[in-house]
């Protein structure tokens, strides 16, 4: 038998017994067309497809043992192509997925640095060989390519995309590495090297987002787009019209920065524009995106084979790091495992239809709410409102946003007619009368909230669920006084709606079990992570939330200067400082729900006085910009405000708050809002943007020690 490149990494396979392996399933197609006068042609494609044996709810994932496999195929078919068996060799993969990219699961079991750097060099050895196997390779990318699912179609000599591929993208900058199989090196040459840093960098830290099938034809990672209808049988057609000579394949987006000056320029132009992009958004606290950026700029000039070095080191580094350990947590474990499996969801059968919507009130929130449910839903949605003016607004805008994505290609022009033709506007409730589900989104008051659902529950059947988006009050006082309360549902989203993946689902002691799944359900299928909480004030995400500012803002009403304030969470990560944070909720929001929370738990919750004088006088913000593009506080401003005489230096202010934190948190888990620690976490992750790489809100206070410190143990005892 024939000795393999892959048997060095037999013991890196064996340190991951039970990998769901991912095979390399191989057969021959003859590919259409006439060649040489003969009815047939005499082109033979090798067609090796990626599957794992196991439905689409379990995507195909690379770990060791599927990469050995994988190289090992290859190896076969160089063999076969030497010998003029085939002529060239295509990869796809199972029904809506290439491949997903790394497992997870297994890489986290690869603990000391050689198995990282083996992990990183067998991902190098099976590429390479699609990029060199002696015939033209080709991969059609069918659906979900993600990584190092990606990277296999990046290292192909060409490639197709269907239409109806979502989730195309190389995230490992968001989970705490690099790209490592190629994809730093071989994507800006192909698109350019601002697409690429958008895919690399700006996507993955904007919660993750990835791209379909039309952008990435767009861009130029793939070299033909088709339908998914037929999307094997076009792209083999293409492949061998390209074979034969018949179609020629053009990049204009492709580029060599060692060849073009003026595309080094470019190179350097966009790492600089993606590293501000990176401070901004992560205050360099997380190492992977920087280390994205290290091997980009260290590849300008590199050859594939050196920067593959480059990434096998990056990839060793970050796969030992904390960081990335904690982002495992918080990805794998929270968002992808118990956000799908949300504790206390009552048993989906028991949901009800719901095949019409209400949103009471037109105003952003409410016209928000309404896209994303004829978006995702498909069913009507109607919006009312006090007068004409605010519905035609609402609907208007609702309109309007639906033209954005036609504009952007996210949606066909026959689907943008379909959702507008969905969402109407009415200034009469008793347009909610065949409704199953009504949610309000007005103003935060429980008495106007009251009499909304009692206006509401006079129109609808008993059946019709009524929701809140309610951020703060009870749910339980709203259901008050109702002759069906048990329909009365807490379902919060965060804003913008549309971006914000968290749903907190609130349950009044008596929501019903019926209600309560239909509420899980539709979460789901808005594409939203819902969490169970307990009817408590601010719930989780805000009750957190305020705390921290609460106690940002305290520190500064006694004296410490604001930019020591401001900027003493740095450590942490987090999307955006306090101050900033304030500004975009808006300070009579964010005052009204610190008023809500100081009435319901107390001096806790500070309520500041300075705040309540910025909006007494229009202010909008405390920082204002400055001409060189900073900020500052204009003196007019400060004029406004008093402060105290004890400052406290960024540590101190750091320490309180992560103290605060243990203490919330601690109160809040023992009073049941939530079934557990995880469930904080993935709310703060999901609904505030709390950074990844700390794996979590709990498993930061608990490595700072905040936890001990403030309830004398930790909230993960094993940690």
């Amino acid at each position: 038998m024939t000795a393999s490149a892959f048997d060095q990494f037999a013991d890196l396979a064996a340190e991951v017994p039970s990998e769901i392996v991912t095979h390399s399933l191989v057969k021959d197609v003859v590919l259409p067309g006439p060649a040489g006068g003969r009815g047939r042609s005499s082109l033979k494609i090798a067609l090796l497809t990626l599957d794992n044996g196991l439905d689409h709810s379990k995507p195909t994932t690379l770990g060791p043992n599927t990469l050995i496999e994988l190289g090992r195929t290859l190896e076969a078919l160089r063999e076969r192509a030497a010998a003029g068996e085939i002529q060239a060799v295509a990869v796809t993969g199972k029904p809506y997925f290439l491949v997903a990219g790394a497992d997870l699961t297994t890489v986290k079991q690869l603990r000391k640095p050689e198995h990282g750097a083996q992990m990183a060099r067998l991902g190098h050895a099976a590429y390479d060989l699609l990029a060199d196997l002696g015939v033209p390779t080709f991969a059609f990318i069918n659906g979900v390519a993600l990584g190092g699912g990606l990277e296999i179609a990046l290292a192909c000599t060409y490639r197709t995309v269907s239409t109806g591929a979502n989730g195309l993208g190389l995230p490992e900058a968001f989970i705490g590495l690099v790209p490592g199989w190629g994809g730093v090196y071989r994507l800006p040459r192909l698109t350019g090297p601002e697409a690429a840093l958008k895919i690399m960098i700006e996507n993955p830290l904007s919660n993750n987002r990835t791209i379909g099938g039309k952008e990435a034809f767009s861009v130029g990672i793939a070299d033909a787009l088709f339908e998914p209808a037929d999307f094997l049988e076009q792209s083999l057609a293409w492949a061998g019209n390209v074979l034969s000579g018949r179609t020629a394949v053009g990049r204009p987006n492709a580029v060599d920065p060692s060849a073009d000056a003026a595309v080094a320029e470019r190179w350097d132009a966009a790492a600089k524009a993606a590293r501000a992009l990176v401070a901004a958004k992560t205050g360099d606290a997380a190492p992977a995106p920087g280390k994205v950026l290290d091997v980009f700029e260290a590849g300008k000039l590199a050859t594939q084979k050196e920067s593959a070095e480059l990434e096998v080191e990056a990839l060793t580094y970050l796969m030992q790091t904390p960081e990335f350990r904690d982002t495992v947590y918080a990805f794998l474990d929270l968002v992808q495992r118990r956000g799908k499996r949300p504790a206390g969801a009552p048993d989906a059968k028991l949901a009800r239809p719901v095949t019409k919507v209400g949103v009471v009130g037109a105003g952003l929130m409410a016209s928000q709410l309404a896209l994303v449910f004829a978006r995702q839903l498909k069913v009507p949605v109607v919006l009312t409102d006090i007068d004409e003016a605010r519905v035609d607004k609402g609907v208007a805008y609702v309109h309007g946003e639906i033209e954005k994505l036609l504009a952007k290609g996210r949606l066909s022009p026959g689907a943008a007619n379909r959702t507008k033709a969905l969402v109407t506007g009415s200034v009469s409730k008793a347009a909610f009368a065949d409704a199953d589900f009504v949610i309000e989104a007005v103003f935060e008051e429980l008495t106007v909230k009251k009499q909304v659902f009692a206006e509401v529950e006079a129109v609808v059947s008993p059946e019709c669920i009524l929701a809140t988006n309610t951020s703060s009050l009870s749910v339980t006082a709203m259901a008050e006084g109702l002759e069906h309360p048990e329909r009365v549902v807490g379902f919060h989203f965060f804003n913008p709606v549309a971006v914000m993946p968290l749903v907190e689902v609130v349950r009044a002691p008596e929501t019903d079990e019926a209600v309560l799944a239909t509420a899980f359900v539709l979460a789901k299928s808005l594409k939203k992570t819902a969490v169970l909480v307990k009817d408590a004030a601010a719930f989780v995400v805000n009750r957190v939330l305020l705390r921290l500012m609460g106690e940002v803002t305290a520190t500064f009403d006694e004296g410490t200067p604001a930019e020591v304030a401001d900027t003493a969470l740095k450590p942490m990560g987090l999307p955006m400082t306090p101050f900033t944070l304030a500004a975009m909720v808006g300070l009579p929001v964010a005052q009204h729900v610190a008023e809500s929370l100081h009435s319901a738990f107390g001096d806790r919750f500070h309520v500041s006085a300075n705040q309540q004088k910025l909006i007494d006088a229009g202010i909008k913000g405390l920082w204002a910009p400055t001409a060189d593009g900073g900020h500052e506080i204009p003196a007019a401003t400060l004029e406004l405000l008093s402060f105290g005489d004890a400052p406290s230096t960024a540590e101190q202010v750091l320490t309180r708050c992560e103290d605060a934190l243990a203490e919330e948190i601690g109160l809040l888990l023992s009073e049941g809002v939530v079934a557990g620690p995880e469930d904080v976490d993935l709310c703060m992750i999901l609904g505030a943007g709390w950074p990844m790489h700390l794996g979590g809100i709990t498993p930061y206070l608990d490595r700072v020690g905040a936890s001990e410190r403030v309830t004398g143990r930790k909230f993960h005892a094993g940690s």
